[in-house]
């Protein structure tokens, strides 16, 4: 039975999508072994977080933060290192904006998409969206190649220790990549019927 790309269309084989790639397959320019998801079957399941308690490298994070209901990660405030981009670029709510997390030192490279963008402050807030989104037909992507994490708000989840208004706790970003502890300040805490909220300032990778 032939084999059918899954769908991803994560540009990892060096199309654009996986109907490019099965064209290109059947016309002999590429090979199958090509697609890093060869062995994968055609659709598979969501992906869900198993969260240990420790990362990478073994830190113990006190939890993990989450989406708030009904968004796609926790949100992340970022500063490009010229503000002024935002003006000029006239960057608005619902278009992408990628670069590196420069300031905490983080080596990925992420896609971001604008909840709000304020021109004055020059700060984003967004939510982390994969690198799909930067392929969408239509869809604006602005290259900030780095910037400034300001902060982090969402829900925390796998508590070891509840966060504490104005310390300084280590957590794990949902979903994060590396698998790679964070700290920050704690700046909000409140408690919803959803679970704990947080915003969380000051962001290091130590």
């Amino acid at each position: 039975m032939a084999w059918t790309p899954p769908g991803k269309d994560c540009g990892a084989c060096g199309s654009g999508s996986c109907a490019e790639f099965s064209a290109r397959v059947a016309a002999g320019e590429r090979n199958g072994a090509d697609c890093p998801f060869l062995s994968l079957p055609a659709t598979s399941a969501p992906v869900r977080a198993d969260y240990s308690g420790t990362d990478v490298l073994g830190n113990r994070y006190d939890f993990v933060l989450c989406a708030l209901p009904g968004e796609p990660s926790a949100r992340k405030f970022v500063v490009p290192f010229r503000p002024d981009l935002i003006e000029r670029w006239d960057i608005r709510p619902g278009e992408i904006v990628t670069g590196r997390p420069a300031g905490p030192g983080c080596p990925v490279y992420h896609a971001l998409q604008v909840i709000s963008a304020n021109p004055v402050t020059g700060v984003l807030a967004c939510h982390t969206v994969g690198p799909l989104a930067t392929r969408t037909p239509g869809t604006k992507v602005h290259d900030l190649q780095a910037y400034h994490v300001h902060a982090f708000e969402g829900i925390a989840r796998t508590i070891a220790r509840p966060p504490v208004l104005g310390t300084r706790q280590r957590f794990l970003p949902g979903y994060c990549m590396m698998d790679l502890s964070h700290t920050a300040v704690v700046n909000m805490v409140l408690s919803k019927e959803y679970g704990t909220h947080v915003r969380l300032e000051d962001i290091r990778i130590q």
